[in-house]
C-alpha cells in the first residue's frame, strides 16, 4: 500500500516560502536541511511533509533546472519498496536515483511517470508526516 505523505516545492527562498505556508496554513516547521543538492523547510500539517527546497546543482534539481520554481516531485511511504519498484516499472514509470541506504538511513527512491512526473518511495516515511490516518467517523 502507498499513502503520498510528501510534496516538494522548488522556491529560490526557503525561508520566505515556509513563513508564507505556517502563517497561511498553521503548518509547523519540522526540520531544515542544508547539503550539497539543495537548502530547505520541512514543514507538515501533521499528516503530509511538505519540502520547501533550493535546489543548488542541475543533477539534483532535474529536467527543469536549478531556477525552475513549482512542484518538484511527489513522495509516497510505501510498505515495500522492492514490491513498489517493481509496480512502478510495470505501470510505465522510469529509474532516476536512489536507493535504499544500506545503514538504514532516510532515502528516497526517484522515479519517472510516463508523463516525466517524479515520484519517490520510501518505507521510512518523513519529519512530521504520519503513514495511516484513520478516517472520521459520519
Amino acid at each position: 500500500m502507498a499513502k503520498l505523505r510528501h510534496i516538494t516545492i522548488t522556491v529560490p527562498d526557503p525561508e520566505k516560502a515556509a513563513e508564507f505556508y505556517m502563517k497561511a496554513f498553521d503548518m509547523q516547521r519540522v526540520g531544515d536541511t542544508d547539503w550539497a543538492n539543495a537548502n530547505g523547510v520541512y514543514l507538515s500539517d501533521g499528516t503530509v511533509n511538505l519540502a520547501l527546497l533550493h535546489y543548488k546543482n542541475p543533477d539534483s534539481a532535474g529536467d527543469r533546472g536549478i531556477d525552475f520554481v513549482g512542484i518538484h516531485h511527489l513522495g509516497f511511504w510505501v510498505d515495500d519498496v522492492a514490491q513498489s519498484r517493481k509496480a512502478i516499472e510495470a505501470a510505465g514509470g522510469t529509474y532516476w536515483m536512489g536507493d535504499v541506504k544500506k545503514d538504514g538511513g532516510f532515502y528516497e527512491v526517484k522515479y519517472f511517470d510516463p508523463h516525466g512526473v517524479v515520484v519517490d518511495i520510501t518505507e521510512d516515511g518523513w519529519r512530521g508526516a504520519c503513514k495511516d490516518v484513520t478516517p472520521a467517523s459520519n
